[in-house]
């Protein structure tokens, strides 16, 4: 076939895309250069007066007659193997992907000549390819990024809603719950999809929501928080962090809420048990103390007058025996009387001594208990005693001996030589009140909160002979009888001991 002018043969000779011109039999009538060299073709002379078969795939030759006879019937402009791809086959026997377009004319006998373009897409069927594969990849990975976040989430979930003794909370900026889980709902019987949407603080108590609040807005600063609250008894630890958006923000809090009462109750035991050994170890060196001091002072003087008894053997030294003897004697006595002071504490704490109400007539009972500490009192000590309001009362009258005999003897015993002692009472219906008043070396105010402490004496004291036992069975006697007792002292003028014991009625007896 030949062109009526140069340039259209040029056109068609050098075109980029390979050019096919077949009639409608499909023999091949002329080939361009880029078609021979895209097929592997020294020359278009081989291709000439060839069926387009001739380059054509085995497997699609006797598919690609039918095609040809379609087109043929009914021509038209278009694209081939629209949808699906398409191949060719170079003179090696290679197959490699093409794009074809057809078109059609008819020639100067009025001939239909059909003219293919094909284009070799194997680089860019090369590169759809490994799109595809990296977009198989890219779905492989999402996919098994999505189990993950999606394993993840069950396993937040199960944590969340696992969380021993308390709850695991997102917050938005008004403190509102976007998220909450946690044994403590289960155990409260909420729901936590009832809190989703609701206000956190509406569920504190006033006196802590405040607090609670000011704290958790410091994390929408960026302030990390941690502390302890107490509502209702129980008490929460509660660790709060900031969950940052992508560009810095914080929109939403993360607070980790946990009841730690439990844990508050265990420290409080422990803590008292210290306290309790501490006490203990404490009362133990004072004991020691004590039984070093108060023992062996009269040990040694009983040893002394028993020593020097076994000299004085002749007759006319009997006053001197006499005289050892009632030493030992009364050594003895005080010894017996520490006994009896340990013994006391003993019974009390055991329940031993039982409480036996009486009537008893206050003024003679006070009175002779001033009489008889009259009589050993110290150079120049008076004791008054006055009583007022009703003078018999329903009372233990053993251990109301007890009680004013030895805050009594405290006093003569603290008080300055010539120094008067006050012994006063006072009944009525109500209540019965002991009161005793010395002028003596009073308490020093920093050991005022000790005094009734087992086995305690103040730093002032220690030169006065004495167990430390004294003000602690007292008080012990005093809540027996369910009542109370006080003092206040002031150092080298006056300590005033007060109790107060309710008076019984006669049905008691």
């Amino acid at each position: 076939m030949e062109f009526s002018t140069s340039i259209y043969k040029n056109l068609f000779e050098n075109a980029k895309e390979g050019m096919l011109l077949s009639n409608q039999n499909g023999k091949i009538e002329l080939v361009n250069k880029s078609f021979i060299k895209m097929f592997g073709y020294p020359d278009k002379e081989e291709l000439i007066g060839k069926s387009i078969e001739a380059v054509i795939p085995k497997k699609h030759k006797s598919a690609h007659k039918h095609h040809t006879e379609t087109y043929v019937n009914k021509p038209s402009v278009r694209k081939l193997g629209v949808g699906r791809t398409l191949y060719g086959e170079r003179k090696d026997g290679s197959v490699f992907p093409v794009e074809i377009s057809l078109s059609h004319f008819n020639n100067e006998k009025d001939e239909m000549v059909i003219l293919a373009f094909v284009v070799d897409i194997t680089e860019r069927k090369r590169n759809e390819d490994e799109i595809l594969r990296l977009n198989e990849q890219l779905e492989e990975k999402v996919e098994n990024r999505t189990k993950e976040l999606k394993n993840s989430y069950q396993l937040f979930n199960q944590i969340a809603r696992n969380f021993p003794k308390g709850t695991i909370n997102v917050f938005d900026k008004e403190l509102n719950y976007i998220f909450v889980a946690g044994q403590e709902l289960f155990q409260l019987g909420i729901d936590s999809t009832q809190l989703v949407g609701s206000n956190y603080l509406t569920r504190l108590k006033p006196e802590i929501a405040t607090t609670i609040k000011k704290r958790l807005e410091k994390v929408f600063e960026g302030i990390e928080q941690g502390f302890e609250v107490e509502s209702a008894n129980n008490f929460y630890q509660i660790n709060a962090v900031p969950l940052p958006e992508n560009d810095g923000t914080i929109e939403r809090i993360l607070v980790v809420e946990k009841n730690i009462t439990e844990e508050k109750k265990a420290e409080e035991k422990i803590r008292k048990a210290l306290e309790k050994e501490k006490e203990l170890n404490e009362l133990k060196s004072r004991f020691v103390s004590m039984v070093s001091h108060e023992f062996r002072t009269p040990l040694s003087a009983i040893y002394s007058s028993a020593t020097l008894l076994s000299k004085y053997t002749k007759e006319d030294q009997q006053d001197r025996r006499d005289k050892h003897i009632n030493r030992i004697k009364s050594t003895v006595s005080s010894l017996t009387e520490i006994l009896n002071d340990v013994l006391s504490i003993s019974k009390v704490e055991e329940g031993i001594i039982k409480v036996e109400y009486k009537e008893v007539k206050v003024g003679a009972l006070c009175g002779d208990i001033a009489d008889e500490l009259q009589s050993i009192a110290r150079r120049g000590q008076r004791i008054s005693y006055t009583h007022s309001g009703l003078d018999t009362v329903v009372c233990d009258p053993n251990l109301m001996r007890k009680i004013t005999l030895n805050l009594l003897s405290n006093a003569v015993k603290y008080s300055f030589d010539n120094g008067e002692i006050l012994l006063a009472t006072k009944a009525d219906e109500h209540a019965l009140l002991i009161q005793v008043t010395d002028h003596g070396i009073g308490i020093p105010q920093e050991e005022q909160k000790k005094m009734f402490e087992r086995f305690f004496r103040a730093k002032n004291v220690t030169n006065i002979e004495g167990t430390g036992l004294g003000l602690n069975i007292v008080k012990k006697y005093v809540e027996l009888l369910n009542g109370e007792i006080t003092f206040v002292s002031k150092p080298e003028e006056e300590t005033v001991f007060t109790v107060s014991l309710p008076i019984q009625s006669i049905s008691k007896i």
